[in-house]
């Protein structure tokens, strides 16, 4: 429980937390970085960890100023990380299957892999860039695409437009945004409003695929 709260507080108050980062590891910061996203995009185990709200915090802070960071050589190096990080979860998923997904599975749940069956089959592999703007399915995504043995062509195409548009698009939106004192006083709520919106079409696909269930059983 403890480790939940601290990711909890760690997310709701990241600008606070990586502003720390920043003075007490400057340049190492750009690392550090690095390996949070390749670490949310790459392992299947870890959605938890932050992704959009911390390439907004980020973008935020360097725009704001003296942080010791460029703006262009952390979207270069954030951008590599959320390429990679699909890459390997893909690979994994090819090689280890499906079995690991579990009714009983606290993290790798079934209703996850469930739910990311039912988003292929509704995008395609357009399921790989749209997936990059949803929590959860954006670890969960590449997972199941490397289960499905999609092709490797195809995946690495749509991995890179994703990865890079995903990164580009939160890291500069928050640059440019950091400025603005409303943006800067009101951060958190900004922060779960966005958590808000892009899990909530993930919501919705669950109820409605346990709707569906239930008319069927009926």
């Amino acid at each position: 429980m403890e480790i939940i709260k601290t990711i909890i507080d760690f997310i709701l108050h990241i600008d606070v937390h990586l502003s720390e980062i920043i003075k007490d590891y400057r340049v190492w910061t750009y690392l550090i970085l690095f390996i949070i996203i390749f670490a949310e995009t790459g392992f299947v185990i870890t959605p938890f960890l932050p992704g959009d709200s911390l390439l907004i915090a980020a973008g935020a802070l360097i725009g704001v100023g003296d942080t010791g960071l460029n703006i262009y050589i952390l979207a270069v190096l954030l951008i590599l990380a959320a390429i990679m990080g699909n890459t390997v979860n893909y690979e994994t998923g090819r090689v280890l299957g499906a079995k690991v997904f579990k009714p009983e599975n606290k993290v790798l749940k079934l209703e996850y892999y469930t739910q990311t069956n039912i988003f292929f089959e509704k995008h395609g592999a357009r399921a790989i860039i749209i997936g990059r703007f949803l929590p959860i399915l954006r670890t969960i995504v590449p997972f199941v695409a490397g289960i499905g043995k999609l092709e490797r062509t195809k995946f690495n195409s749509y991995n890179i437009i994703g990865g890079a548009t995903w990164v580009s698009l939160f890291l500069f939106a928050g640059y440019f945004l950091g400025n603005f004192p409303f943006f800067k006083k009101n951060f958190s709520l900004i922060i779960l409003l966005i958590i808000a919106l892009t899990i909530l079409p993930a919501i919705y696909a669950v109820i409605q695929n346990r709707l569906s269930k239930r008319v069927k059983n009926v």
